[in-house]
């Protein structure tokens, strides 16, 4: 059989050969208390699926994104892909900050979430985990809000898909007493041994 023949690879095939250089980045909106709206961003690696980076902004214009991936990816930390959804947010400066960190931009196809799947269910978890459960009062406590989040879901949050573990990784305790520890104000606990 010649190459040409040879059927392509799945999207699923190709994410999974490829995790530890792509990380996707996608937008969420969040009301606060006085019924304005705030845009949330995220970065996530697809890797180890890892919270990278996650702002807030009233007006998420192109050139907030394109500072936010600068943020997100600090000297040659840089993926080789940056998945994304086709909204108008993500303009010129974007396209070219990308292309000078020599990261190769992703947009999906229109109207495929599930192209973007990992960004859009760290979204769900936010929403559900945290999001949910308080009001936000502004940017800054949006900020704040997210910052505890990523610590949270990277440290002490277990995926099935890591085979139980943490993004960042987290031992196994075998011996001692369980001690349950609060994050996020008390909406969730982590549990350990001492």
């Amino acid at each position: 059989m010649s190459a040409d023949n040879l059927p392509s690879q799945s999207w699923r095939t190709f994410l999974r050969n490829h995790a530890d250089g792509i990380a996707a980045i996608d937008l969420f909106v969040v009301p606060t208390l006085g019924f304005k709206l705030l845009f949330g961003l995220v970065i996530l690696g697809h890797g180890r699926r890892c919270i990278l980076h996650t702002s807030a902004t009233y007006h998420p214009k192109t050139e907030w994104i394109a500072g936010q991936v600068t943020e997100a990816f600090p000297w040659d930390e840089a993926p080789d892909h940056l998945l994304r959804d086709r909204d108008a947010s993500y303009g010129n400066r974007y396209k070219k900050r990308l292309q000078m960190m020599g990261i190769r931009d992703g947009p999906v196809a229109p109207s495929s979430p599930w192209q973007n799947a990992y960004a859009e269910r760290v979204i769900g978890s936010i929403r559900r985990d945290l999001l949910d459960h308080v009001v936000v009062l502004n940017e800054r406590h949006l900020r704040k809000l997210l910052r505890q989040y990523t610590d949270y879901y990277n440290g002490d949050r277990t995926h099935l898909g890591l085979a139980k573990d943490t993004p960042n990784g987290r031992a196994v305790e075998a011996i001692g007493s369980i001690v349950s520890f609060p994050r996020l104000g008390g909406l969730h606990h982590r549990y350990a041994r001492t």
